[in-house]
């Protein structure tokens, strides 16, 4: 992908060097008695943000930040071709404690031939809602989080960055697109510009985080492979009108630096109606 200002490239994906998963092969998954194995096929990439060794996504142009998110919706429409794969997870961890791996500006992608659990969570509670009430529960979030007002931290164009109403941590902040589609990639490959106001508001939204703490995890949300069909998960079925596409970003404050994953409940000193005035106030840059 070539750069604006003449340069040979401005965000590209390479294989991880030392990958987790790799594209050979097939999972020939097989039981242990109670459990399950399985070969670990799939794909890991870095996604090279931009060519410019400072230029973190808090401080690059908007440019740059949308043709990288072009490439992210490139890579996983490519990878979704691949009927072995059934999600494709791409997220960048930032920070000593958050397990930053490389210091050049990158996120990672995995692709994988199972669903994560909180991916798979998240997919099967929004199914509920809409056998419930036939609507979408992000669309009716943020229908409700915008009359409110009190969690928002910024509103862009067709995004908005806001405050969950009960985080995991302090200052977990999401960014949703408000035109209801379960596809990043399909949103992110659509009508040319649609990506410009992300761009801008995620390098806002994480100028306005590292003001209160350098480290953070980042996570894409998106709908899983749905040309790999479960016959036992009906989530597909619908998932066109019950998933909605968004951005978690969980930072990590000095007092609470362990790792989040394993915690089954949460608890957050901090409301988030006080995280999202703190984060308006904080400078978002330009």
């Amino acid at each position: 992908m070539a750069a604006l200002d003449g340069g040979p490239w401005s965000a590209r994906a390479v294989v991880h060097p030392v990958p987790l998963y790799r594209i050979e092969g097939e999972p020939q998954r097989r039981g242990e008695g109670l459990y399950d194995r399985m070969q670990s096929v799939g794909a890991h990439e870095v996604l090279v943000e931009n060519r410019s060794h400072d230029r973190q996504l808090w401080i690059a142009n908007d440019a740059d930040i949308e043709r990288f998110l072009i490439l992210v919706g490139q890579r996983i429409q490519d990878l979704k071709r691949d009927q072995r794969f059934k999600y494709i997870s791409i997220f960048k961890d930032y920070g000593a404690v958050a397990g930053q791996e490389f210091d050049h500006p990158s996120s990672q992608l995995t692709a994988t031939t199972f669903v994560p659990r909180r991916v798979l969570y998240e997919l099967r509670a929004a199914r509920d809602f809409y056998v419930q009430k036939e609507r979408c529960v992000f669309c009716d979030i943020l229908v409700q989080e915008e009359k409110l007002g009190v969690r928002i931290v910024e509103i862009r164009g067709d995004y908005v960055a806001s405050c969950p109403y009960a985080p995991r941590v302090p200052y977990e902040t999401w960014i949703v697109p408000r035109t209801h589609e379960s596809s990043f990639e399909r949103a992110a490959l659509g009508r040319p510009g649609v990506l410009l106001d992300l761009a801008a508001l995620l390098r806002r939204t994480l100028a306005r985080i590292r003001s209160i703490t350098e480290d953070f995890h980042l996570v894409l949300h998106t709908s899983p492979n749905t040309r790999q069909g479960s016959r036992s998960l009906g989530y597909w079925k619908t998932i066109d009108d019950d998933y909605h596409w968004h951005i978690e970003i969980l930072p990590i404050i000095a007092s609470k630096a362990k790792s989040y994953t394993f915690k089954e409940v949460y608890f957050s000193p901090l409301s988030s109606e006080t995280a999202a005035q703190r984060l308006r106030d904080a400078s978002p840059g330009n």
